[in-house]
């Protein structure tokens, strides 16, 4: 049963901005994953903030440095607009794989990168780590989904397709709040439990997203998202992986390998992308890759499937994307 909330429906970013200065005020803008937390009692909340009228956050627009999209822009818009899937392929693949087309329908992009955990310790009732107890239950508990990378204190997995595209990209977000406007890079907008164990993003609670900012890509760009997950449809990633190349004549000038649902955040594979730097793409080349993407893993009892998994699905798109 959920507690007595007020509703506000906002217009204008000011008028947002201004009712998210109340204690306990959350934003709604799809709702697909607010509702999901209030259900499972993640969090309580007094006031509901609806942000999902705001024009200015809405639609997919074209500029001479890159793309700029609204936070409010639906994941089906996303997955389904011709310029995404021609340049930015792997931004366009990540959001058609995300859940069902009736959620994709009704989420944002903005909403996408900001969802909380789905681990089921933290969606149960536990008190773990992340809601202020002292344990994290994955330990040794089941852990067959949750993450063989960047893991300290808390082991939950990224939940968001999008993110790691976003990452792969080299995209920016613009946030606005109280103290004004700040644009960051998509690779640091995610706090990882090393830092701080109840905090997933850098958003101050009283903050927004209004839109992100993909650059343009040259002629040489190539991009793909590969998701594998334990039910074809409405799953999240059990692994995944987002690809955005550039290739000069024969070789790759540069390459950027963002891992999903490996670790806590979208995990940016250094040692592949070092290995694939100047190189032809060869089954040389590819062998080297797939022998150090889990060079640092650090699998629980029960995920070490994922090792081999990850490395499967590298060595394939790697060798399709040429």
């Amino acid at each position: 049963m959920l507690s007595n909330f007020t509703y506000v429906k906002t217009t204008s970013l000011k008028e947002a901005k201004k009712q998210l200065s109340s204690d306990n005020a959350r934003i709604y803008a799809g709702g697909t994953d607010l509702l999901g937390c209030l259900r499972d009692h993640v969090f309580s909340v007094d006031k509901i903030v609806s942000i999902s009228k705001i024009k200015e956050l809405q639609g997919i627009r074209e500029a001479a440095e890159g793309l700029r999209i609204g936070a409010l822009t639906t994941i089906a818009e996303v997955a389904g607009n011709p310029v995404i899937q021609k340049r930015y392929a792997v931004l366009a693949q990540a959001a058609a794989s995300v859940a069902s087309p009736q959620l994709r329908n009704q989420g944002t992009i903005g909403g996408n990168i900001c969802q909380k955990p789905r681990c089921w310790y933290y969606r149960g009732e536990f008190l773990c780590l992340r809601k202020g107890g002292d344990l994290c239950y994955a330990v040794g508990g089941e852990n067959q989904f949750h993450c063989i990378l960047g893991g300290d204190k808390c082991y939950m997995v990224h939940p968001s397709d999008i993110a790691s595209a976003l990452v792969a990209l080299q995209a920016k977000v613009s946030i606005t709040g109280p103290m004004g406007n700040r644009t960051v890079s998509i690779e640091n907008f995610d706090v990882p439990p090393s830092i701080d164990v109840r905090k997933e993003t850098i958003l101050a609670t009283n903050e927004i997203v209004t839109e992100f900012f993909v650059p343009s890509t040259s002629a040489g760009f190539k991009s793909s998202y590969r998701k594998v997950r334990a039910r074809q449809s409405w799953d999240f990633a059990i692994a995944g992986i987002a690809l955005a190349v550039e290739f000069s004549d024969d070789r790759l000038r540069r390459a950027r390998v963002v891992l999903s649902a490996a670790a806590p955040i979208p995990w940016r594979s250094i040692e592949v992308e070092e290995i694939l730097t100047d190189k032809q793409i060869n089954s040389k080349t590819v062998a080297k890759a797939v022998n150090v993407v889990m060079k640092n893993a650090q699998p629980l009892e029960k995920n070490g499937y994922k090792i081999p998994l990850f490395k499967g699905i590298l060595e394939e798109e790697l060798l399709a994307i040429v």
